[in-house]
């Protein structure tokens, strides 16, 4: 039976290479895309792909078997099409283009969702990475509704399948929108009228029941999971579950923390001399988990102070024999 997917989205700075790792053991998921790889004026080499996508490695795979998808942000078509090209000779077999991400550094620059406003560029660019790449590897996109406003979202929509991208991930909110509650799932289903390729959705889903509704509202069958997934790391597996049938418990705080646990060890191996990156990566899921977990809060407050792995190693064996 051809169950719906699950996409684990790519979250700067939130969802990197641990993150995935330790989400996509847990499990549920069928397919992650790496954080945005910022595609100027040069090509990158391998340790730079390897740098954000280290499933390269290892047949474009998570640790549990979960496919990983590279994504390429820039605004410069030839630039992103010989990047696309060096990352699939590393052996990449999907790319995903960004014409969503809302930061302003990234937007000054005329990266994400600052060419929501220009389709014939986003066409342009889409249509020249794909001129680019053999007819076997697959190139998707994904987008926010608009910029400012939703008026060009359909051309948008319309651009990257003209473009040639074989899959489009929607955003359902604009970059003025941020994160900003609601996301608009109904506009969602007019893109997926609005195209012929499959559209995955995306936005405000945080629990089995909207994942229920975003699909009920955007008639899209495959659903990307984001902030969702980090404050809930179980989400994924609850709701490949509910698609196959069952319905199955919440993982208790006890059993969260194990994982916790494992998060940090995963991040003190990936940078061993940088004692910073740990205990940041630490501290930032924390303060995700706490909306869900009220036990997060305490634990990130026993930690907020500490700076030193061994300290916050101790604290949180002293949690787990508890």
């Amino acid at each position: 039976m051809n169950f719906p997917r699950l996409h684990l989205a790519p979250m700067q700075g939130l969802i990197d290479a641990p993150m995935r790792d330790l989400l996509t053991r847990i499990g549920g998921f069928d397919v992650c895309v790496t954080e945005f790889v910022r595609i100027t004026h040069t090509v990158h080499g391998r340790s730079i792909w390897l740098k954000y996508m280290p499933e390269l490695a290892h047949t474009n795979q998570t640790q549990a078997g979960t496919a990983v998808v590279v994504q390429l942000l820039g605004s410069h078509a030839e630039n992103m099409a010989l990047n696309a090209k060096k990352v699939v000779e590393l052996g990449a077999t999907h790319i995903d283009l960004n014409f969503g991400c809302p930061a302003p550094t990234v937007n000054q620059h005329q990266g994400g969702a600052v060419l929501l406003q220009y389709p014939d560029k986003i066409e342009e660019i889409v249509a020249t990475v794909r001129r680019s790449l053999p007819a076997k590897i697959m190139l998707s996109a994904k987008m926010r509704l608009g910029y400012e406003n939703k008026n060009l979202a359909l051309a948008c929509a319309q651009a990257i399948e003209q473009g040639g991208a074989g899959e489009l991930t929607v955003h359902a909110r604009t970059k003025t929108e941020g994160y900003r509650p609601p996301a608009h799932w109904e506009w969602i289903a007019r893109i997926r009228q609005s195209v012929s390729i499959p559209v995955i959705a995306n936005g405000d889903v945080f629990t089995l029941a909207d994942y229920q509704q975003i699909r009920s509202v955007s008639g899209c069958k495959d659903v990307m999971l984001g902030r969702g997934a980090v404050q809930r790391p179980d989400l994924a597996r609850q709701i490949a579950a509910y698609n196959q049938g069952e319905i199955i418990p919440s993982l208790s705080w006890l059993e969260i923390l194990p994982w916790i646990n494992d998060f940090f060890n995963c991040c003190c191996n990936k940078d061993a001399a940088n004692h910073n990156y740990p205990v940041a990566r630490l501290k930032q899921w924390l303060a995700q988990l706490k909306l869900v977990y009220p036990q997060a809060g305490q634990l990130f407050a026993q930690l907020r102070t500490l700076t030193k792995i061994a300290d916050i190693r101790h604290i949180l064996l002293t949690q787990l024999k508890h």
